[in-house]
């Protein structure tokens, strides 16, 4: 596609099903729409039906819209329009060039007789409920849950919001479009927020949507102060019909929300559950007391020696006693007497991601639970690993880092899970945890990389009973705190049609298609193994020697194979122990510095101010320093 430059194109001849447009279009805008829609997400678009074009509305200053909030689609599909009519006036044009006068003379076409527009449903005439949705979703394909306008993949929560629309469960707000995206009027909340690659299977959120619960009208006495919402009968002397609705119908009787979501939302996100009647108050983000994460990976975790036992040279080159694992296993003994280190209360700075636009100050979190766990019945099968007999599975075998806390920092388990694989290669100590975790001793954050996002997933979210904040049994150091039990009264989706196999089908159609290429590349990798191995053992019997096994090249000298949950290796240096690497700047630098570059005199003094925000928003209109701006709490 070509972004044709509108600079200077009125948009009277832009109109688009006769909708008032901006008197013009600058090619900044249009720009800035192009690069908000193009993303590596639409190099593979799914063939869809035409949809409908998409109208833009005036805004009240006669300004453009707000294509922050516009979802992909609809941006492409903006421009496509404004160049097929480009293209169109710039072909009429011509045309009138070559006619001349006879063109002039010739009379005008009539006009076509203009569609009625689709109304739509009118949200006033239905009921609504606040529910909460169990979600689940693999992440690979999208840059995260949250909504990120100029994010270069889709997220989850643009895809459930387009589910959502096209469903008619819930409605834009006033003055809105369906293709912007803005949950703010719908009573929503969210669990958690995935990053980019992370997948879920228990992510909550909670919303208020259409319901079935029917609307009646009821006869009232006239009132001369009666308020909006009621109106006048016609011929009934006096009186006035006043709507109200009834009862909320059971779950048996309410819309199947599951069933209608699911056959929107695409295979990879699928909606598991929905709870009909939440707790008063209720918060997906804040009434979620226990958050448990799940990180997956293989032993061996990349292709090295066949064995845990093969003598390791790499051990001795960097001067050790060729104590540490094989190339590509890990000591998963070690990894599980480090991952203890992380239960309790704790300062996590050194174990996650610093933004000093939050201006976060308290880095303590409480973890309830955390342990290596191997994982039955997935094990592959390749005969090249367990070949001296210490592998009796024949395979890599699988086990996942099981975590269970509170509320986690940005990117805390990733840094968690990078320093146990540390461990677990024999580059550092399990007694690195809680030299890390002592923040007085070691105030910055060494540098280091955090684990890869693809093998993460936020597995379960758990909302235990409410109790009142200053109660003994809502504090997270309660003896049971990390023993609740979830309260939700939680319909799954398969409960709502139990004589359909569409959503089950939908799940096995998934797995198989992703076992069938687990398959084929087992059955690739082990046939290539074992005829290198035969090749090797031929050619020892030919020349009499004996048969060197199979085994990959260790790095080179002054190189170290490092792992961080990926499919492979990342090739560094000579390792450098975490505690004598360089440090990056505490959190309290960090948070000066950001302060400082707004305008104040430190954190402290923007965090007095109250709404800093909106005290540097004043700064940038006002052309002032922004810790010369006294606002406090604004709205």
């Amino acid at each position: 596609m070509q972004l044709v430059c509108l600079a200077a194109v009125p948009l009277a001849s832009l109109g688009v099903h006769r909708a008032p447009l901006p008197t013009q279009l600058t090619a900044v805008s249009a720009t800035r729409a192009f690069s908000l829609s193009l993303g590596r997400s639409h190099r593979r678009r799914k063939k869809t039906a035409p949809a409908q074009l998409v109208v833009v509305q005036e805004t009240a200053t006669g300004e453009m819209p707000d294509y922050t909030r516009w979802t992909k689609e609809a941006l492409m599909q903006r421009i496509q329009e404004l160049e097929e009519t480009l293209q169109s006036t710039a072909r009429a044009t011509t045309a009138t060039t070559t006619t001349g006068a006879a063109s002039a003379a010739a009379p005008a076409a009539a006009a076509p007789t203009p569609k009625k527009p689709n109304k739509g449903m009118d949200p006033s005439r239905y009921g609504t409920r606040f529910i909460a949705l169990r979600i689940a979703y693999l992440g690979k394909r999208y840059g995260g849950f949250e909504y990120q306008p100029s994010g270069a993949l889709p997220s989850v929560e643009e895809e459930l919001w387009k589910a959502l629309i096209k469903a008619c469960l819930i409605f834009p707000a006033p003055g809105m479009a369906a293709h912007e995206v803005d949950f703010n009027h719908c009573e929503y909340s969210k669990c958690g927020r995935t990053d980019r690659g992370v997948s879920a299977f228990g992510q909550v959120v909670a919303l208020r949507v259409r319901s079935n619960r029917k609307r009646k009208a009821v006869v009232v006495e006239a009132d001369a102060d009666a308020g909006a919402g009621k109106i006048e009968q016609d011929g009934a002397d006096g009186a006035e019909l006043e709507a109200e609705f009834g009862s909320l119908p059971s779950p048996e009787e309410e819309i199947q929300y599951g069933r209608v979501l699911n056959r929107l939302l695409p295979p990879d996100i699928r909606v598991l559950a929905w709870c009909p009647t939440p707790p008063p108050d209720f918060s997906a983000r804040f009434s979620c007391r226990e958050r448990r994460y799940r990180y997956f990976f293989t032993q061996p975790a990349y292709f090295g020696a066949p064995s845990p036992t093969e003598t390791q040279k790499e051990a001795r080159k960097d001067g050790g006693e060729g104590n540490k694992p094989a190339n590509g296993w890990l000591d998963i003994d070690a990894m599980r007497t480090a991952a203890k280190h992380f239960v309790g209360l704790h300062d996590f700075r050194n174990f996650c991601k610093i933004d000093p636009n939050k201006q976060i100050t308290n880095y303590d979190r409480r973890i309830f639970g955390a342990d290596i766990v191997e994982v039955p019945g997935l094990h592959s099968s390749l005969d090249y690993f367990g070949a001296d007999g210490t592998n009796r599975t024949g395979g890599p075998k699988v086990y996942s880092f099981n975590v269970r806390g509170s509320a986690f920092l940005w990117h805390q388990i990733r840094h968690m899970v990078a320093i146990l694989f540390l461990v677990g290669q024999g580059r550092e100590s399990p007694d690195i945890i809680p030299a890390l975790l002592d923040a007085n001793a070691n105030p910055g954050r060494p540098a280091y990389a955090m684990a890869e996002e693809a093998p993460l997933v936020l597995w379960d979210c758990i909302f235990p009973p409410a109790a009142p904040a200053d109660a003994p049994e809502a504090a997270v150091d309660h003896p049971d705190a990390g023993n609740w039990t979830d309260c939700l009264e939680w319909h799954t989706v398969a409960e709502e049609a139990p004589e359909s196999r569409a959503f089950m089908d939908g799940l096995w159609r998934g797995w198989h298609s992703a076992k069938m290429d687990e398959i084929l590349a087992n059955r690739l990798l082990d046939q290539v193994l074992t005829s290198q191995s035969q090749a090797l053992a031929s050619r020892a019997l030919a020349s009499g020697t004996l048969a060197r096994p199979l085994v990959p090249p260790t790095p080179p000298a002054k190189k170290s194979h490092i792992y961080e949950g990926g499919d492979g290796p990342r090739l560094g240096g000579v390792y450098i122990p975490l505690l004598k690497r360089s440090r990056l700047a505490s959190p309290e630098e960090q948070n000066d510095k950001f302060a400082r570059s707004k305008g104040f005199a430190s954190s402290a003094a923007m965090r007095d101010v109250g709404n800093w925000r909106a005290a540097i928003r004043v700064q940038k209109n006002a052309g002032v320093g922004a810790g010369d701006v006294p606002v406090v709490d604004a709205p």
